[in-house]
């Protein structure tokens, strides 16, 4: 029975005795023990931005790299403070144009969608002449396609986050090509105006969604004023062959209203391109960690403060001091804008005694030297300040404003007004970058929402209020009313609090 016992049991010596055995690893004391967010932080950098890393390069770990190599250590993870996901660590978080590649097409596909948008804002300054002819009204009356489509706008400002956080953004992006392709449908069948005012307010709707989601996607990457730029540029772009085509067409006997199938078909392209580029871009493993530090930070502050609903974080976007600022500002320098685009055109006619056929060409003058300096001044932007540059570009705007309106000639004001668009066309960018900077993450969507919805809102009433007053007075009002509306945007400026330029 021994024997039977002893076959379950293993009898080994005794262990052997270490002798000198190798000193233990000491760490700094007072030393935090790190929490789980900042290890999954330390992984993601590791992963996605270490030189030794598989994923950067196309290295793999036993590859050799030229130069020395220096081990890392255990204790150079830690730090003597706790490490800061949401603010600390932002550097390790900002993705570029280029990495992932993904974002190539996605900063790719926000251009062109923007390049339609540009078509859609400057087409009606060339076609409104045709459009009073066409539907026997006057100033007053064509002027309530630009409110239309600011109703629009402002509409789309309550709903957009809401939608984008239920559906996704690729999604939420088809839905706003799917709208202004609608609105388009109907205005190209030239149906009674009142239902082309019905159809501005749908283009207005869509516009607002991809303009509002656009801006906050370039501006989370790496470089935003510059990529800001690009988008904004390409938005120029439109803005410059808008009126080239529409005049082109319109003079030679197409009706104003077939100029929209040209820009339908590039919101078919869209439509499938966007939904390409971002579909599940919140699978992303980036995306997903930014997005658990943001979760888990929310969740730290609603343990104190409570969470807060949709309805209470649009209120507070609201109630914000950027945003009620940032919306002012881009209410006049909007407004300012297409009123210039919209109108100058009639007051060449009017007053200048310009041809039809020939001026209208000067609106894309003007689009064109927003598009230039979009491409060419945001690089100077990055180096002087966007605070300061601002400050120069608004203050020359109002020279050159003033320039437009006393050059007694048809050329000289065509060059007036191109320079103005290029001391113009770096604003919207630089100051798309500093209002983001300054307006806390959880509210982002929902105040650049609200602050491209209000810039709209510029671009409706001041064309609206410009073509009232020349229904009694004459068109010669664009101008007091533009220089009005860029002492505006100064004074904005001069409220704007500081901001600390991010590390990028």
């Amino acid at each position: 029975m021994s024997t039977s016992f002893g076959a379950f049991i293993d009898i080994e010596s005794a262990p052997a005795v270490i002798k000198d055995p190798p000193a233990p690893l000491h760490i700094k004391d007072n030393i935090p023990v790190p929490s789980s967010v900042e290890l999954d932080e330390l992984s993601w950098r590791s992963k996605y931005t270490d030189p030794q890393s598989p994923h950067v390069g196309g290295q793999t770990p036993n590859t050799p790299h030229n130069g020395s190599q220096t081990t890392r250590y255990p204790e150079e993870f830690f730090t003597s403070q706790p490490a800061t996901p949401m603010r600390g660590g932002a550097s390790d978080f900002v993705q570029t144009w280029k990495n992932p590649l993904m974002n190539r097409w996605r900063l790719l596909s926000i251009c062109l969608t923007w390049l339609g948008n540009g078509m859609s804002d400057s087409g009606p300054g060339a076609l409104l002449p045709y459009m009073e002819e066409g539907y026997h009204i006057g100033y007053a009356a064509v002027s309530l396609v630009f409110v239309a489509q600011a109703i629009g706008f402002l509409t789309a400002a309550f709903f957009t986050d809401f939608i984008r956080s239920r559906v996704g953004l690729a999604k939420t992006l088809m839905l706003s090509e799917l709208l202004i392709a609608a609105g388009y449908i109907i205005i190209v069948c030239t149906p009674p105006f009142p239902a082309t005012v019905v159809a501005f307010l749908v283009v207005g709707y869509g516009y607002s969604m991809n303009l509002a989601l656009g801006n906050v996607f370039m501006s989370s990457l790496a470089d935003a004023t510059i990529v800001l730029g690009c988008g904004h540029g390409a938005y120029g772009i439109g803005g410059t062959i808008g009126p080239i085509i529409a005049t082109a067409m319109a003079s030679h006997g197409i009706i104003w209203s077939r100029y929209y199938l040209v820009t339908l078909t590039i919101r078919v392209i869209c439509l499938g391109f966007v939904g390409w580029a971002f579909w599940n871009i919140e699978k992303e493993p980036p995306t997903q960690l930014l997005t658990t530090l943001q979760q888990t930070a929310t969740q730290q502050q609603a343990l104190e403060t409570g969470e807060p609903t949709k309805r209470q974080l649009f209120a507070l976007s609201v109630r914000n001091r950027i945003t009620l600022i940032g919306a002012l500002f881009t209410f006049a320098y909007q407004g300012a804008e297409v009123s210039i685009s919209g109108w100058v055109i009639s007051f060449l006619i009017t007053y200048r005694s310009g041809d039809p056929s020939r001026v209208g060409y000067v609106s894309a003058g003007f689009w064109a030297g927003i598009t230039v300096g979009r491409f060419t001044l945001g690089h100077l932007a990055t180096r002087i300040g966007e605070k300061r540059f601002v400050y120069g570009l608004g203050l020359g705007a109002i020279i050159f404003q003033l320039l437009v309106w006393l050059i007694p000639n048809v050329i000289g004001e065509a060059v007036a007004v191109a320079l103005l668009g290029v001391l113009l066309g770096p604003v919207a960018p630089c100051s798309m970058v500093v209002f983001l900077r300054l307006l806390p993450r959880r509210i982002q969507t929902t105040g650049i929402s609200f602050v491209s919805s209000a810039g709209s809102s510029g671009g409706a009433v001041a064309p609206f209020l410009t073509g009232l007053l020349a229904q009694r007075f004459g068109t010669f009002v664009l101008h007091p009313i533009c220089v009005g509306l860029f002492c505006v945007m100064v004074g904005c400026w001069c409220v704007l609090p500081g901001v600390e330029k991010r590390e990028e």
